[in-house]
């Protein structure tokens, strides 16, 4: 009986993972050093060669340097890059996102490679962030690309997780990032905690009359993928 009970618990969360498709892309921590990785600068050129290295600053990419097949390095800094496909390691990938990826196929954005994101591919565009007090361009995996309307997030690779619970051993809920970065609009992007989401949710979403009478009153942290996607597709 006690294991029936643990198969329905885990079931019925599988199932609402499927039925609310609003989930962020899994964030990449480490990369493969020989797949392609896919540069596209601001003029338009793309670049295609191996990671040879990331340089960073507060854990987020502030230079990348790619190795073409001809050996040749090249070292750009995001002043130079639009956004770029770099391939998650397969220790990284493993286990992470499966539905999301699957679902990178019903993607209706021109913009976005949903091919190479189906492949493992981390998405990472270029931003202006405020770290600490100064504001600098980094480069910032977007977690939520399918559905980054006026509200885009970014991960931070430094952030805490929320405690899991468990089932038999087994996680089936919490672990989630207590931090992101977020950019509105043509704005800078920051970091949001979840200790200050209360006080930051009507600057990011409080142009949203649905989304202030479902979530408005006491918003919750572990609401904000489903807040950012109904942002994105309800009031954008």
């Amino acid at each position: 009986m006690k294991f029936k009970s643990i198969t329905s618990v885990m079931v019925m969360l599988f199932a609402t993972q499927l039925v609310f498709g609003q989930v962020f892309s899994p964030p990449a921590e480490g990369f493969s050093r020989k797949k392609p990785a896919y540069v596209t600068l601001e003029d338009g050129t793309e670049v295609t060669g191996t990671i040879d290295k990331l340089k960073r600053k507060k854990g987020l990419i502030s230079n990348i340097i790619i190795e073409k097949e001809s050996g040749e390095a090249l070292d750009y800094t995001p002043d130079q890059v639009k956004f770029m496909y770099l391939p998650q390691s397969g220790l990284d990938k493993l286990g992470k996102g499966l539905d999301f990826l699957n679902d990178a196929t019903k993607w209706n954005r021109d913009d976005l490679d949903a091919a190479k994101i189906k492949d493992g591919y981390a998405y990472f565009e270029k931003a202006d962030v405020m770290v600490k007090k100064k504001k600098m361009p980094l480069m910032m995996q977007l977690l939520n690309p399918s559905f980054s309307g006026k509200v885009r997030v970014y991960h931070d690779p430094y952030a805490a997780e929320t405690t899991q619970v468990s089932v038999g051993g087994i996680g089936v809920a919490g672990g989630d990032d207590k931090s992101y970065y977020v950019k509105k609009g043509d704005g800078v992007a920051f970091k949001l905690e979840k200790k200050n989401f209360e006080d930051e949710f009507a600057k990011l979403f409080g142009d949203c009359d649905s989304i202030k009478k479902a979530y408005g009153k006491k918003p919750k942290w572990k609401d904000i993928q489903a807040i950012a996607y109904k942002h994105a597709t309800e009031c954008n």
